[in-house]
């Protein structure tokens, strides 16, 4: 897995939200501090203390990139990125 940090920088760049790894963007959520719950092919993911739920499905073992813009507007929202 490649290391949060360059997770994050990738993140923050938004002409690269397509080709991301479904379990790239996964561990860099649970290690960010978020729970997941799986239903289905769904995967969501949950900060203690905060009602936003961000869901992924995997596509191809990719993450669909409308989700991965909506993954940065959490993040930027709770000042992790």
């Amino acid at each position: 897995m490649i290391s949060p940090e360059k997770l994050l920088e990738r993140l923050r760049e938004s002409n690269r939200d397509a080709g991301w790894k479904f379990g790239d963007l996964c561990g860099l959520l649970q290690k960010l501090g978020f729970e997941m719950r799986i239903h289905g092919s769904h995967h969501f993911f949950r900060r203690p203390g905060d009602a936003r739920v961000i869901n992924l499905q995997p596509r191809g073992g990719q993450v669909k990139p409308y989700q991965v813009r909506q993954v940065r507007r959490v993040l930027t929202e709770l000042g992790l990125l």
